[in-house]
C-alpha cells in the first residue's frame, strides 16, 4: 500500500503568533515537506492546484519538476489537476514532460476544484463543470494514446491530426486518479476508463465515502476492468500527533478553529467524531486509519494532509517524522496482512520506476 502526504498550499497566519509566511516561504516549505517525505520513507507527495489567495500552488508541474530533481524514489502527484479549466492539450504535454524528467515517477489526480470564480478566470462556465470534466478527459486520454488526434467537441477548438509532444515516456501515460467528494458522475468516469478513484474524505462522514467508493467499484467491474475488489481506490485524511492525546488536542485546536477550509464551523470534537480527522497519539492515528478499510475496502493509496491552517514548518516536519517512523511501518504491515490475494497493493506504476538500478 502507498502512503504519502498532500498539500493544498494555503498561506495562512499562524493563529498562535499572528505571523503569516510570505509566498516564497510557503513555496519553499512545500518543497522541504516533499524532501522530508522521501527521507522518512513515504511513497507519494502530492500538491494541489489553485489560482486564488490564500493558496500558492498555481503551477504544479513547475514545483514537481523541481522536487523530481532532488529526489530519487518519491512518486510525484497532484492532489488536484483542474481538468475543467486547463486545456487538455497543455495537460497532455506538461505531464508527459514531467514524466520524462522524473523517470516515470508521476501520476495525477483530476478534479474540478473548490473555487467557483476560477471558471470565468479561465473562460469557462461553472454550470458546465461536469460536462467539461467528462469531455476534457476524453480528449486528454486520447492525446496520450494516439499519435495523431482528430477532435471536435463543445468546449475547445477542433484538432486535426494533432500530435502532443513529448509523447508519454516509453509510450506509457501517467496513471490517472479521478478525485471527487460529492459527484457520482466522476466515480462513473473513473470506472469507465479503469482509472483510480480518489475520495478525499476529510470533510465527509464515513457513510458518504462508503457509497461513493461502492459505486465506483461496482461500475469498474461493470466495464470489465476486474472485480470490484480490484478497483484502485485512494483516500485522503488529516492527522495531528503528539505523544499523548491531550497535548495533541491542546496544540492543534487554535489551528483547527481558524483553518480557512473548515474553521469557524463544527468544533474540533465534532469534526473528529464525524470525519477521518485524527488528533492524538501515533497509536490513535494507526487505529483510526485501519478503520478506513471498513469504509472503503482494501484500498491502494492513503494520503495525509499535514501542513494546513498555518502550522509552522518545524511542527510539520516533526509530524512527518512521526508518520514515517512510527505510523506508516505499522500500517503497511497491518494492511498487508488483511489484503486478500488478487487485490492490488498499490496503484499501477510506470515500468521505468522498477527498472534494475533505478
Amino acid at each position: 500500500m502507498e502512503f504519502g502526504i498532500f498539500t493544498v498550499g494555503d498561506v495562512t497566519p499562524d493563529p498562535t503568533d499572528g505571523r503569516t509566511p510570505t509566498e516564497r516561504e510557503r513555496i519553499k516549505a512545500m518543497v522541504a515537506i516533499a524532501l522530508k517525505a522521501e527521507e522518512v520513507g513515504l511513497d507519494v507527495f502530492a500538491t494541489g492546484e489553485h489560482h486564488n489567495p490564500p493558496f500558492v500552488p498555481s503551477s504544479p508541474t513547475t514545483m514537481l519538476g523541481w522536487i523530481a530533481a532532488r529526489t530519487e524514489r518519491l512518486v510525484l502527484s497532484t492532489a488536484t489537476t483542474l481538468i475543467t479549466t486547463n486545456d487538455p492539450v497543455k495537460l497532455a504535454e506538461d505531464y508527459a514532460m514531467l514524466q520524462h524528467l522524473a523517470d516515470g515517477r508521476v501520476d495525477l489526480m483530476l478534479g474540478r476544484g473548490n473555487t467557483p470564480p476560477v471558471y470565468p478566470w479561465f473562460g469557462q462556465d461553472i454550470r458546465q463543470g461536469i460536462p467539461l470534466a467528462v469531455e476534457n478527459y476524453a480528449l486528454l486520454h486520447r492525446l496520450w494514446r494516439e499519435d495523431a488526434v482528430d477532435w471536435e467537441g463543445r468546449f475547445r477548438t477542433p484538432l486535426e491530426g494533432f500530435t502532443a509532444t513529448p509523447r508519454p515516456l516509453d509510450g506509457v501515460p501517467p496513471f490517472v486518479w479521478h478525485g471527487s467528494i460529492r459527484s457520482p458522475e466522476i466515480a462513473e468516469q473513473a470506472a469507465y476508463y479503469g482509472d483510480g478513484f480518489f475520495h478525499n474524505h476529510i470533510f465527509w462522514p464515513a457513510e458518504h465515502t462508503r457509497r461513493m467508493v461502492e459505486l465506483y467499484r461496482k461500475r469498474y467491474a461493470h466495464y470489465g476492468h476486474g472485480t470490484p475488489e480490484q478497483a484502485i481506490v485512494g483516500l485522503g485524511g488529516q492527522v495531528f500527533m503528539r505523544r499523548n492525546f491531550q497535548d495533541a488536542v491542546r496544540e492543534f485546536r487554535p489551528y483547527f478553529d481558524n483553518a480557512p477550509v473548515y474553521g469557524h464551523g463544527p468544533s474540533l470534537e465534532e469534526f473528529t467524531r464525524e470525519t477521518p480527522l485524527t488528533v492524538g497519539s501515533p497509536q490513535q492515528v494507526i487505529e483510526r486509519t485501519l478503520t478506513f478499510r471498513d469504509t472503503a475496502g482494501d484500498y491502494q493509496r492513503q494520503l495525509f494532509l499535514m501542513d494546513h491552517a498555518g502550522l509552522p514548518l518545524k511542527t510539520v516536519l516533526e509530524q512527518i517524522d512521526m508518520l514515517g517512523e512510527e505510523v506508516v511501518p505499522v500500517l503497511r504491515k497491518e494492511f498487508a496482512a488483511l489484503r486478500p490475494a488478487g487485490v492490488p497493493a498499490t496503484a499501477p506504476r510506470h515500468p521505468a520506476t522498477t527498472r534494475p538500478g533505478d
